[in-house]
C-alpha cells in the first residue's frame, strides 16, 4: 500500500519510507491510500479471538501487502505480551485499562510495534530516532527501542512539565537512549523534532525517524485494542450502541480508534476529552482551528496545544466540519474538575483513575445516553501521578514494582534551549562522537 502526505496527496511513499522517514518531506503526515473494510464474519467470531488474534487481523489490512505474513505475526504477539481488559467502574461506564504494559501506559501498544517494525525495515543500516515527549510518550519509546541494534533514541522532553515518575522511565535507561530536557513546552519539544526533519541539510547527514503518533507504524497499531475492547464488550453482551471516550493530547489516539470505526468497528460514536488545552473543542463548536501555546495541567500527557494528528482526522473527514461532529463530539476539564473526578470515583465505586482518565470517565458521566454503553480509555497507571492522585482521593497508592526500578535509578538528561540550532549542533556533534 502507498502512503500519501497530508498537504499533498501527489507525495506518496511505500510503507518502509513512511516508516523510516516519519514526517513526509512537504511535513505533512502519512496516510494510507485506502482504509481497508474488514469481513463481517470477523467481527461475528471477535468475542472468541484472543487480543493477539484480533490484532493479527488488524494488523494484516494495515501492512499486510509489505511485511510477510509471518514477519507480522511475530511483531504483533511479541508487541502484546500483555492485556488490555475492559473493567466496569459504575453503571453503563466500562474502563479500557491500557496500563498493563512494560511502562503502564497506552503507548506501550504502539512504541513496541513501531520498534519492531522500524527494525524490520532497516536491516543493518543505523537511524536516529527522535520523539517529542509530555509524559507517557518518552517512557513508552525508550523502554521500545532500549538495546535495538542500529538504533538511537533522542527523548525532548520540557522542563518540570511531567512527572518525576515519568521522567525517571526515560532518563534513568542510557544505553542507546538520550534524554534532552529542553527549556520550553511540549510544543518546543515537538516544533523541534518537526524542524529537524525539514531541515535537508541535517536529513543528510543523519538518518533520522519519529517516534511520536506522527508516525504510521506507532499510531496505526493503537486501533488494535478498540477492537479488542469490543470484543470483551460483546462477550458481555454489550456490543450494540458503545461510544468510546478518548482523553486526547495530540490525537494519534483518536485518530487510531477513527482507523478502527472505518475498518467496520462498530462504535456509535466518540467523545474527545480535553482538560485547559480545548483547542479541539472549540473547533467542534466553531470551525475555526487556532492552534495555541500549551498550559499547563495535572493531566500533562494531554497539554498540547497544537496538535498533530488534527491534519489527519481533518483530511479523513475532506475537511468537512459537520461530518466531524456528527463522529466526534469534546469535553474539556479545569484541573479542579479533574481532581473532584478522581474524588468521587474512588469515594463512590472504589475506582482509582489517573487524571487523565478522570477526563474521560467525567465525559462519560455528563454525555451518554439512554441505551448507550460507554467505554473511557484509562491511560495510564495511576501510580504514574502518584502525589497528584493522592491529594485527589485522600490516600495511598501503591507504586507497583516496575514503576519502583525506575524511580531508584540515576537521572540522565542534557539539559537544553528551545533554540534549534542548539539542538541541530548537538545532534551533528553526537553523530559524529
Amino acid at each position: 500500500m502507498k502512503y500519501y502526505s497530508t498537504n499533498n496527496k501527489t507525495q506518496t511513499a511505500t510503507l518502509r519510507e513512511a516508516v523510516i522517514k516519519g514526517l513526509a518531506p512537504d511535513r505533512g503526515l502519512y496516510m494510507p491510500e485506502n482504509i481497508k473494510r474488514l469481513p463481517e464474519e470477523f467481527f461475528n467470531n471477535i468475542q472468541d479471538l484472543s487480543f493477539q488474534e484480533i490484532s493479527f487481523e488488524v494488523a494484516k489490512a494495515f501492512f499486510g501487502d509489505d511485511v510477510e505474513a509471518q514477519d507480522l505475526k511475530k511483531i504483533v504477539y511479541e508487541t502484546l505480551s500483555f492485556d488490555c481488559p475492559v473493567v466496569h467502574v459504575n453503571g453503563n461506564i466500562w474502563s479500557l485499562e491500557l496500563f498493563h504494559g512494560p511502562t503502564l501506559a497506552f503507548k506501550d501498544v504502539g512504541a513496541r510495534f513501531m520498534a519492531r517494525m522500524l527494525a524490520y525495515f532497516i536491516g543493518n543500516t543505523r537511524v536516529n530516532v527522535l520523539v517529542a515527549t509530555s509524559g507517557d510518550t518518552g517512557s513508552a519509546v525508550a523502554n521500545g527501542f532500549l538495546g535495538v541494534e542500529g538504533i538511537r533514541v533522542f527523548v525532548l522532553y520540557p522542563k518540570n512539565k511531567v512527572s518525576l515518575i515519568q521522567e525517571s522511565q526515560f532518563t534513568t535507561l542510557g544505553q542507546n537512549i538520550t534524554a534532552l530536557e529542553i527549556e520550553g513546552t511540549f510544543d518546543d519539544c515537538q516544533a523541534l523534532v518537526k524542524e529537524a526533519f525539514a531541515d535537508t541539510g541535517l536529513t543528510k547527514q543523519m538518518a533520522l525517524t519519529s517516534a511520536n503518533s506522527i508516525n504510521v507504524a506507532r499510531f496505526l497499531p493503537q486501533a488494535f485494542y478498540y477492537f479488542h475492547a469490543y470484543a470483551q464488550m460483546k462477550k458481555r453482551g454489550l456490543g450494540n450502541n458503545i461510544v468510546i471516550c478518548v482523553p486526547s493530547g495530540n490525537f494519534g489516539n483518536l485518530t487510531a480508534g477513527l482507523f478502527a470505526q472505518r475498518m467496520g468497528l462498530p462504535v456509535k460514536r466518540f467523545i474527545a476529552a480535553n482538560n485547559a488545552n480545548d483547542v479541539f473543542l472549540k473547533y467542534l463548536n466553531t470551525g475555526i482551528y487556532e492552534p495555541r501555546p500549551s498550559i499547563q495541567t495535572i493531566a500533562n500527557a494531554m497539554d498540547v496545544g497544537a496538535p498533530s494528528n488534527f491534519a489527519r482526522i481533518i483530511d479523513m473527514f475532506n475537511n468537512e466540519h459537520s461530518d466531524i461532529c456528527k463522529c466526534i463530539s469534546g469535553a474539556s476539564y479545569s484541573d479542579t474538575q479533574i481532581r473532584d473526578a478522581m474524588a468521587k470515583c474512588h469515594e463512590l465505586y472504589k475506582y482509582t483513575l489517573d487524571p487523565h482518565g478522570a477526563c474521560g470517565w467525567l465525559a462519560l458521566k455528563e454525555n451518554l445516553q439512554n441505551g448507550e454503553n460507554g467505554i473511557f480509555l484509562e491511560t495510564a497507571h495511576p501510580a504514574k501521578f502518584k502525589e497528584t492522585v493522592e491529594n485527589a482521593i485522600n490516600g495511598q497508592i501503591e507504586i507497583p514494582c516496575r514503576l519502583a526500578a525506575f524511580i531508584n535509578g540515576t537521572k540522565m538528561s542534557i539539559p537544553m534551549t528551545n533554540k534549534f540550532e542548539d539542538f541541530k549542533r548537538y545532534l551533528i556533534s553526537s553523530c559524529l562522537s
